[in-house]
């Protein structure tokens, strides 16, 4: 069936300005609309937490209606009850402008719902169809040095053009009015991976960046202080003076933090003008949606916006190893109560045709963490395009491959563990800081830049080196923003190496320590403000009476530094400290082997709180020891005693353990017990094959 013209905001095809719903329009009206988070599961479809789901990513754009047809067969007898579509798909649905065609996709929703197989529906914003580029050149990226680069691969929109972000509201709208009702539908998801998308350097985008700083920063007088302008003689006479930072360098550190929170306000304004057409059109029907906010590439502060865009936090789960894909995934699950989604799921990769066992194992570390959904990336093996050596569960000759009877033998599984408590709901006693703004200050871009030579190791390797610690002790933890979070939710607050501080942070912070809470904050952080410039105050900045101290000296020692803790030597694995110089704080440890022996951790009562210095980078050989000394202080419980590679969660008196290792494990049992999912009979120890899981009484 073919639609034109029929939608309210597509009054004239021709002219972009008579559009009946402008940007700014979907701007304004989008703060009436509920956050997602209060308007959950009031849709009659979504069919509540307490289900397991299994399936894969299906792109019906690469198949014959036969092959369709036949996939489907297939997914049904593996068991698979959720497949995501519509992603990546723009053009399928809308082949030219105003032209949408939807018959094909309906027999498809409907076929999944006869064979009992969810849907989650994904607006598929990027990439934009090439239609869309040939009509408004402005969606078109442009270089640093100013040359147009043509849409040559994914994501190579400008979604800060107006005209595109009127396009894809109202693909958005089409897609959502025609699919609201659809009794397949649980969810919908927006702009996959839109984090991973690209910055453009045309005239319009400078405009658009000017227009930003004059809402930010009212005055160029302002402007100047906050870059710093008279540093190399850079003064700017008016707005107009205005140059986009460039993202690869040479820029000053004050206008590449800028550069990153104008792009990150640009993509979550796309992200909320989405959420108010899905809240209008599908009022209750939660967002799962992968967005990706970490890329490397542009990325956008997640965490400070989330809730206004978010119901699931989802991701596509691609670990390098079970703590990194682990932190990975919290990392989007955020404080929110509800369970995660891993909406795209290791199965194989480029070149890697996917370990026998493997997916099974970092299905069961899902569950640990407190994921719901397992979708398989992908379903059918591409031949075709980017990405044709994604290996999926189907063989590139359209066989079923032997990963189709591990991801059966996982919905199996899971349709038995859904009546045992899972999906796990989670409830952390600590909170771990993340920032997108100390993320991005860290490691400014130039030749010249002394950051660089200053902030080492980088700054999401510090932040692991927190999570890592608890992880390993099978302890819960989530990833906050400070400024953003109800910190008094958590027994413990950890700020690893959080360079920027911004006072609405340091604000929560003191008023968490002072009402009762600890906290410990480790070197790096709190060194400049919200315009990325030193504070010219005592650090840590906004927080040297919290923490009792300052610190201004720095040094890299020759050898290895070690400090004595609990009455065991620490070997830190770390060289550079921080000179730190109590004034109300307590000295807990000093470094053994420096010239100076200055303090290695410091306490400071504050209120009825506890704030802990650490003069170290937040590595794991450094966090390890502080934190557990500090579980006893706040009552945090370890989780079950494992093995290293072992991981373990308690879920309603039973306890799931997961062998992350390829080697087969023991672990001492007190009582003799039989596995709930091997069905084996266990006495002394329970006997764990490599990659491997169970659950027992």
């Amino acid at each position: 069936m073919i639609f034109s013209g029929s939608l309210a905001m597509r009054v004239s095809r021709d002219r972009r300005t008579t559009r009946a719903l402008s940007i700014g329009a979907i701007s304004a009206t989008m703060l009436l609309s509920l956050a997602p988070a209060q308007e959950l599961a009031r849709h009659p479809n979504w069919p509540g937490p307490g289900q397991l789901f299994v399936g894969a990513c299906y792109q019906p754009v690469d198949r014959t209606p036969e092959q369709i047809h036949s996939d489907i067969a297939v997914m049904k007898k593996a068991g698979f009850n959720v497949v995501r579509m519509g992603d990546l798909s723009w053009d399928s649905f809308e082949p030219s402008q105003g032209k949408f065609e939807f018959d094909w996709f309906d027999k498809i929703m409907d076929e999944m719902q006869a064979n009992g197989i969810r849907v989650i529906l994904d607006i598929p914003g990027l990439p934009a169809p090439i239609w869309l580029h040939r009509r408004y050149p402005g969606v078109d990226l442009v270089s640093q040095d100013g040359t147009r680069l043509p849409p040559a691969r994914r994501y190579m929109d400008d979604i800060g053009d107006p005209d595109y972000a009127r396009e894809v509201a109202a693909m958005a709208e089409a897609l959502t009015r025609r699919y609201a009702h659809h009794p397949a539908l649980i969810a919908v998801g927006y702009d996959n991976e839109v984090g991973n998308g690209f910055m453009s350097y045309s005239e319009a985008d400078r405009q658009r960046f000017i227009v930003w700083l004059k809402q930010k920063y009212n005055t160029v007088e302002s402007l100047n202080k906050a870059w710093a302008t008279q540093r190399w003689s850079r003064r700017l006479n008016s707005f107009d003076d205005v140059d986009l930072p460039l993202a690869d360098g040479p820029v000053p550190p004050e206008r590449y933090l800028d550069l990153h929170e104008y792009w990150s306000d640009v993509t979550i304004e796309r992200l909320k003008e989405l959420d108010q057409i899905r809240g209008r059109n599908m009022p209750g029907l939660p967002s799962i949606s992968n967005l990706w906010p970490n890329a490397s590439r542009k990325g956008f502060d997640y965490l400070g916006t989330y809730k206004s865009y978010v119901n699931y936090g989802a991701l596509g789960f691609y670990p390098s190893d079970p703590v990194s894909g682990a932190m990975e995934a919290l990392m989007v699950k955020g404080d929110l109560e509800t369970p995660l989604w891993f909406n795209e799921f290791t199965a194989g990769g480029q070149g890697f045709y996917g370990l026998p066992g493997r997916s099974r194992m970092y299905a069961y570390l899902g569950l640990i963490v407190g994921n719901q959904g397992v979708l398989a990336w992908t379903f059918n093996s591409h031949t075709g395009g980017e990405e044709q050596m994604i290996v999926g569960l189907l063989d590139h000759d359209g066989t079923p491959s032997r990963k189709v009877g591990e991801f059966q033998r996982i919905a199996t599984e899971f349709a038995s563990l859904q009546k045992l408590g899972f999906p796990r709901f989670t409830h952390p006693e600590v909170g771990i800081a993340y920032s997108f703004a100390s993320n991005v200050a860290s490691n400014p871009k130039g030749p010249s830049e002394t950051t660089q030579g200053y902030f080492s190791p980088a700054y999401e390797e510090q932040v692991r080196g927190v999570f890592e610690p608890l992880f390993r002790d099978n302890v819960d933890a989530a990833f906050i923003n400070i400024a953003h979070a109800d910190l008094s939710r958590y027994k413990l607050v950890a700020v690893p190496a959080d360079y920027v501080m911004e006072p609405a942070g340091a604000k929560a912070l003191r008023e968490y320590v002072t009402a009762g809470g600890t906290v410990v904050m480790t070197a790096f952080s709190a060194k400049v403000d919200v315009h990325s410039q030193w504070f010219d105050t005592p650090l840590p900045g906004l927080l040297s009476d919290v923490f009792g101290l300052s610190t201004a000296a720095f040094y890299t020692a020759d050898q290895e530094l070690t400090f004595d803790l609990d009455g065991v030597s620490v070997a830190t694995g770390a060289h550079f400290y921080e000179v730190l110089e109590p004034t109300t704080a307590t000295v807990l440890a000093r470094f053994s082997n420096t010239d100076d022996k200055t303090p290695a951790i410091t306490v400071n009562r504050f209120g009825k709180g506890t704030a802990v210095y650490v003069a170290n980078e937040a590595a794991a050989s450094v966090m390890g020891p502080v934190l557990r000394h500090l579980y006893a202080a706040t009552g945090i419980q370890r989780g079950p005693e494992t093995p290293k590679g072992v991981f373990a969660r308690v879920v309603e008196g039973r306890t799931l353990y997961v062998n992350t290792t390829k080697e087969e494990v023991r672990i001492p049992i007190f009582k003799a017990t039989k596995g709930l999912i091997s069905g084996r009979e266990f006495k002394d120890a329970m006997v764990l094959g490599p990659m491997d899981a169970d659950l027992i009484p």
